[in-house]
């Protein structure tokens, strides 16, 4: 099925706020799969890393050292062709 290169045109043209309310209500129509086990997975990790860090086996970095190196992979990931 195509989406006519006119609706695309007048959906473009919408105001931000209503592109971003139609963004979300197509992204919420295409999560149908919802997975149960999510959080309690999630809660696992949780639990495992801060045991983990409590126990010394993990390698922590500043609140500085972790965001320069978020901004440092962001910024490759922006150059990269």
């Amino acid at each position: 099925m195509s989406i006519a290169a006119e609706k695309v045109a007048e959906v473009m043209a919408l105001p931000e706020q209503d592109r971003a309310y139609l963004a979300r209500q197509l992204i919420a129509s295409l999560d149908d799969a919802v997975d149960a086990d999510a959080e309690e997975q999630w809660n696992e990790v949780i639990d495992r890393r801060s045991r983990e860090m409590s126990e010394g086996r993990t390698d922590t970095g500043s609140e500085e050292e972790v965001i320069r190196e978020i901004r440092a992979k962001l910024n490759a990931r922006h150059q990269a062709p």
